[in-house]
């Protein structure tokens, strides 16, 4: 199956400039969408995790099925002031200013093997700073995948310069 039949493309979107690489077609087509989830599953099956971790908020939408699917615990990763109880958080640099990433502070197990997924990686600043914030309350992470990857931002490369192994089911080169 094509997936990139089931992506749409909306330019302009969020701000002038942008072409957003729109999954929604896919979740609505059943067929397209479990195909998508089977394959991400191998994959992240093949780095034996003990927890998913899914990137505010497309990434839940991948996360949280594969989770069930592969029998293992999910994990939300979000903006700052988000999530109730204890939680740990990450701040980042971005193009633009600064960010915060959190996570509940007993989401992760000292020691788990964590898997950090989104629907799409661009410069992967986001995903980077999950990847120290998993390091830091103590996770190892072995992997990191998403649906779409916009190979010309360079988000590969800082997962690389992480240790971090990193898949993507479809690529876009532009």
């Amino acid at each position: 199956m094509d997936l990139k039949q089931h992506i749409r493309g909306i330019p302009d979107f969020p701000k002038p400039g942008i072409l957003f690489y729109d999954i929604s077609p896919m979740l609505a087509h059943p067929r397209a969408w479990h195909y998508c989830t089977a394959k991400m599953a191998a994959t992240v099956a093949d780095w034996e995790p003990d927890v998913l971790v899914g990137v505010e908020s497309r990434g839940f939408l991948v996360a949280a099925p594969l989770a069930l699917q592969l029998g293992i615990g999910f994990a939300m990763l979000r903006k700052k002031g988000k999530l109730p109880g204890d939680i740990v958080g990450h701040s980042y640099s971005l193009e633009y200013g600064d960010d915060t990433v959190e996570i509940q502070a007993d989401a992760i197990a000292r020691g788990n093997k964590v898997v950090i997924l989104d629907d799409l990686m661009a410069t992967g600043g986001t995903m980077s700073a999950g990847v120290e914030l998993i390091r830091k309350i103590g996770g190892t992470v072995s992997g990191a995948a998403c649906i779409v990857e916009l190979t010309f931002l360079g988000g590969r490369k800082r997962m690389e310069d992480l240790g971090v192994s990193f898949e993507a089911l479809l690529t876009y080169d532009e």
